[in-house]
């Protein structure tokens, strides 16, 4: 009687039990783990969130020709420059705060005002006595009605216009041309296009350029861009430059119609309902079935047992063409590589390296080896019979080489 020693086996639940020591030290870990991630990505909000507010508020964040902006897209150099030449510059972001100290002997300075309505516009300029766009837009040439958009550019162009404080500008290269209205001036080109129009038939006088890349900080030095900028701004001892922001805008936004409001009050419930019926499904769906178990299974299947396969599938199928393709592949595969030829050799290639081992005239091999299929059972017998042969010749006629190379192989059509 033999007796067989049994090793102790703990329980999974044992091994789990509240008061295992390893399992006391996990929760702590874990808890210190989320604790740590949160307090990284709270540091992260933080950091972002300053960045955003430096970003926002820095002079070089602002907007395009601004004269408080430092960045190559500001306009500081110019207002630098004008406060030099005696002008005195105050800059509103409010267009009550601007309107307010505009005087009859002002110039008022802006941007595109895309943020007011042409209500607003006219309210604001009404005071000045000199109002200049530095840059502009379709809408606004059609709400002053001082000229359209023209084609092309303009390489260098001087004043060439009658108004005096042009005269020692020089040449400019701009890059957006207006075609005057009737009665307006065009300076720095044409009639066809120009530069810079200057409408004096009302009062304020207005005066609209393109100036986004004429007076910025990057490209103010160039040509005869700062020399404009005096010209166009220096003509008062004050000038008031309004900011046009979305802060100060008067423009109110129209209801847009969405999808939901397109669409019947009873969608969105049935919506929602759908949403939490499939959760629920999946939720009992999922408890049903326990977690996936990875079993490694060692399977082999023998070539043999694929051959046999794929042969009963083809003799099923009644497919004799088929088959004999398949022979061939597998005679012309063996061949080249009996030859010394590369496995992907063609048809031709392994007939004729095949002829020129067993000593028979080329083109002897190409029909066996690339012609017809057969389209019956007794055609594909004597085809695999034949290609055997040819195996056999073949393989034959190499050990006699190795053996004898003085030796060749018998030449026999009757095997071909």
């Amino acid at each position: 009687m033999s007796v067989i020693d049994h090793e102790p086996t703990v329980s999974p639940t044992a091994a789990s039990s509240p008061g295992d020591p390893s399992t006391a030290e996990h929760r702590p870990s874990r808890a210190k783990t989320i604790i740590g991630w949160t307090i990284v990505a709270a540091l992260v909000l933080i950091v972002a969130l300053v960045g955003l507010r430096v970003a926002a508020t820095a002079p070089g964040a602002r907007g395009a020709l601004d004269p408080e902006a430092r960045d190559d897209a500001g306009a500081l150099a110019l207002a630098e420059i004008l406060r030099d030449q005696g002008v005195d510059i105050e800059v509103h972001r409010s267009r009550s705060q601007a309107r307010a100290a505009i005087d009859e002997s002002t110039t008022l300075v802006m941007s595109n005002p895309y943020t007011l309505t042409d209500e607003a516009l006219q309210t604001l300029t009404e005071p000045a006595e000199r109002v200049v766009f530095l840059s502009t837009s379709t809408h606004l040439l059609n709400e002053l009605g001082i000229g359209d958009n023209a084609t092309g550019t303009l390489s260098a162009a001087t004043a060439d216009c009658d108004v005096a404080e042009f005269a020692e500008v020089g040449t400019i290269r701009a890059d957006r041309l207006f075609t005057p209205a009737d009665g307006v001036q065009a300076c720095f080109g044409d009639a066809d296009g120009a530069a810079v129009l200057v409408d004096r038939r009302a009062r304020p006088q207005r005066v609209v350029v393109e100036g986004t890349r004429l007076f910025s900080n990057a490209t103010l030095a160039e040509n005869g861009n700062a020399a404009l900028g005096l010209a166009l701004l220096g003509q008062t001892d004050r000038i008031v430059w309004y900011v046009p922001s979305f802060a100060d805008s008067d423009i109110e936004a129209e209801p847009i119609d969405t999808l939901g409001s397109l669409t019947p009050t009873w969608v969105t419930p049935a919506i929602l309902l759908l949403i939490a019926a499939g959760i629920a499904a999946a939720l009992w769906r999922g408890q049903r079935f326990g977690p996936l178990v990875a079993e490694t299974l060692p399977v082999t299947v023998r070539a043999s047992e694929t051959m046999h396969g794929r042969a009963r599938l083809t003799a099923r199928a009644a497919d004799a063409a088929h088959a004999a393709q398949a022979l061939r592949e597998g005679t012309q595969r063996r061949l080249a590589r009996r030859l010394g030829l590369a496995v992907h050799a063609g048809a031709d290639e392994v007939a004729d390296a095949a002829s020129d081992r067993l000593r028979i005239p080329r083109g002897t091999l190409q029909t066996l080896l690339a012609g017809p299929l057969p389209d019956d059972d007794a055609g594909l017998v004597d085809l695999a019979r034949r290609l055997d042969q040819l195996e056999t010749a073949v393989d034959d006629s190499t050990h006699a080489d190795r053996s004898d190379p003085t030796t060749h192989p018998r030449e026999s059509e009757g095997n071909t």
